[in-house]
């Protein structure tokens, strides 16, 4: 087995507050202190690293080969308005008017195929253990359902690079490289920004798992050198990918730093600016499946979004996706806190909850404004899954247009998981 952690040193308060003599360029970092040199302070950083380190942990980022600053973040917009209005400031008549035009624009949105409930057999044994509690069993049915739908879509198999987004723990990769332990050449990019305890990737006794510790928005695929070593095609994969981290994942994996997203990916040509003559875009990897557990679209930012023509095609833009996002809380708002007594009990860790339901931000979900249109919670949910419905829908107008057929499922009962729709998307 192969496998590669790039660790990060994260940064204290300790190490930022350490005095430190601003060397000049000529005469070099400080002995024990990072070697990035900060253009717009005219000195090196003044981080403490690791023994045997050059950089702290926040430039060690600049230096990885694959670190591309915001190559996924979407183009700033400058016409668009930036201040964000609250749906609390609404008054009763634009609340209904909001509303309204969200009734509108999603009345010809196809909704999620119903019942897409599926279980690959690799979970059956662990589903049925007896020692599980509820929220692993909730685990292992959603890990199963998205195996499932890997399956049916033919992207489980040998000769694949798997890239999760989002990892965490890498509990979904784990799953995955059990179901493919009888294929070859199966290797595993673990994408997570966050340091994670009690990790699963050192575990695996076949397939190279590679863990990245970047965030996704400066993730550039093309140049991770183990994608280019091994010529693998890709399938991006994520298990609850919160918020914009579902549109930087998407932007990661359809588009690369040479081409921009105008065309099918299998249509697109680079221009050169000299001669004006049109050329083949450079190699890389092909992309041929992407399986995305979507979630908490509160978090969504217009900013990253890839959705932001259809929304404009439909004669909206930033206000109303601001106000849509953190309506969309609205779906989740019956969802319960595991409690410290149930991770206790369940011996289960922090990092094992689902994203949903320990956000703060989709717990308050904006009820005073729901309230102040008199609506029952059914009311309340429909509209919230309406907002998420929305969004969605302009993530698959964007993968369609770069040459995916593209679908939303749901793929768990919400019993299990009240984020229960899955974004699946293959080559046309």
């Amino acid at each position: 087995m192969e496998f590669h952690e790039f660790q990060l040193k994260p940064i204290t308060k300790e190490t930022r507050d350490a005095p430190c003599t601003d060397p000049s360029p000529a005469a070099g970092p400080v002995p024990g202190r990072c070697s990035h040199f900060v253009q717009r302070k005219g000195r090196y950083c003044k981080m403490i690293v690791s023994e045997g380190k050059k950089f702290c942990g926040e430039h060690a980022w600049n230096v990885q080969v694959f670190y591309v600053q915001n190559i996924n973040s979407g183009a700033v917009d400058t016409d668009t308005c930036k201040e964000q209005v609250s749906l609390s400031s609404l008054s009763r008549e634009e609340l209904q008017k909001l509303t309204d035009t969200l009734v509108q624009a999603t009345s010809g949105l196809e909704p999620p195929l119903p019942d897409k409930h599926l279980l690959h057999p690799a979970l059956q044994e662990a589903l049925n253990d007896p020692a599980n509690g509820g929220t692993a069993s909730k685990h292992l049915k959603q890990q199963g359902s998205i195996l499932g739908h890997l399956e049916r879509l033919g992207l489980l198999g040998g000769s694949q690079c798997y890239v999760e987004f989002g990892a965490g723990r890498g509990k979904l990769s784990h799953w995955v490289n059990i179901a493919t332990e009888d294929a070859d050449r199966v290797h595993f990019l673990l994408v997570e920004r966050a340091t994670t305890r009690f990790k699963v990737d050192g575990k695996q006794r076949k397939s190279n798992f590679e863990r990245l510790h970047i965030d996704i928005q400066h993730l550039c695929l093309d140049r991770v050198p183990s994608l280019g070593q091994k010529q693998l095609p890709v399938i991006g994969i994520g298990k609850h990918l919160c918020g914009a981290g579902t549109d930087l994942a998407l932007r990661c994996l359809v588009q690369n730093e040479f081409n921009p997203p105008v065309e099918p990916q299998s249509k697109r040509f680079r221009r050169e600016p000299a001669s004006g003559k049109e050329t083949e875009p450079a190699k890389r990897f092909p992309v041929e499946g992407i399986v995305i557990a979507l979630c908490c679209h509160h978090r969504c930012d217009w900013h990253h979004y890839v959705g932001r023509d259809f929304f404009q095609m439909l004669g909206l833009g930033q206000k109303e996706f601001g106000l849509f996002q953190r309506m969309s809380s609205w779906a989740t708002c019956g969802t319960r806190r595991p409690s410290q007594e149930d991770i206790s009990t369940e011996k289960i860790e922090p990092e094992d909850a689902e994203e949903h339901d320990i956000d703060q931000k989709s717990m308050d979900c904006n009820l005073e404004a729901a309230q102040g249109l008199l609506l029952t919670v059914e009311e309340r949910e429909n509209l919230g899954r309406l907002c998420k419905l929305l969004i969605d829908h302009g993530r698959v107008d964007y993968l369609r247009k770069m040459g995916y057929k593209t679908t939303l499922e749901h793929y768990t009962d919400p019993k299990v998981s009240l984020e229960n729709v899955l974004l699946t998307a293959v080559p046309q």
